[in-house]
């Protein structure tokens, strides 16, 4: 069953989704996909508490991009169209990761391969264990980079490197990773869980309606004029200023204790 291949876990408010398909280092078939699109529904219902989210692999690997024994190509197929599953599959899902209304951090384990590499970059939060790595493989295969990746890359690490990645198809190990600006942590192995799920609790403990417009301003700021951004700036600062968090933040402040928001 598509169920199978992610799991959901919610504790408290941070909700961990681990792609589940360790044999095949987590590559990304059709049902795994389906199964990421159902766990996104639980996360956003509220009913469910969930106020971030870690998306992490299970077993050796955080993912190792296409599984292309999984539905994701037909070889036999004259006329194929490798892009047509982009649309219809990968493109929601990826818009659903941008828009999530609560910060959004990524633990990578092992190699983060092709779309895999993308999923990892999505994250407000990039944490990495010291052994894993990361891979531009489409050129490897014939294809072509994908998963926003050419959006992502060069706003990370500007266009050279990016088109270094992409053309040579390289690793790009953890640490250098970090180097680079793709990453924010280097994690020892046993250890990246832990931080992971320690930073998760901090961000679901804050101000998750500001911290949800701060994830939209970076996400439109490179779209944006300077005025343009202004003016959202303004926009949002407006509906962050009328939430209970604010309050209780200039309450504290002035208490000179720490606040206890409430994502309100």
């Amino acid at each position: 069953m598509s169920e199978d291949k992610a799991k959901l876990a919610i504790d408290g408010a941070v909700a961990t989704l681990t792609l589940n398909d360790p044999d095949a280092l987590n590559a990304v078939s059709i049902p795994m996909l389906e199964a990421i699109g159902s766990a996104l529904d639980q996360v956003e219902d509220k009913a469910n508490g969930a106020r971030c989210l870690i998306l992490t692999g299970e077993g050796r690997g955080f993912c190792a991009g296409a599984n292309l024994g999984g539905g994701i190509s037909n070889m036999d197929d004259g006329d194929r169209d490798a892009g047509d599953v982009l649309e219809r599959y990968y493109h929601p899902l990826l818009k659903r990761f941008r828009d999530l209304e609560m910060p959004f951090i990524t633990a990578v384990n092992g190699v983060a391969a092709g779309v895999g590499m993308s999923f990892a970059m999505m994250g407000d939060m990039i944490l990495a264990a010291r052994s894993s790595y990361f891979l531009q493989a489409f050129r490897r295969i014939g294809l072509v980079p994908d998963g926003g990746s050419t959006y992502l890359l060069p706003r990370l690490v500007g266009m050279a490197r990016a088109k270094e990645l992409s053309i040579l198809a390289e690793k790009l190990p953890a640490e250098k990773a970090m180097d680079w600006g793709i990453v924010n942590r280097v994690c020892d192995d046993d250890a990246l869980m832990g931080e992971a799920n320690a930073l998760a609790t901090e961000l679901a403990n804050g101000p998750t309606v500001a911290l949800k417009l701060i994830r939209k301003l970076y996400w439109e700021s490179p779209l944006n004029t300077y005025d343009e951004q202004l003016d959202l700036e303004r926009q949002s600062q407006k509906i962050a200023g009328q939430t209970d968090d604010f309050a209780e933040g200039v309450k504290a402040f002035f208490d000179k204790r720490p606040a206890e928001f409430k994502g309100q």
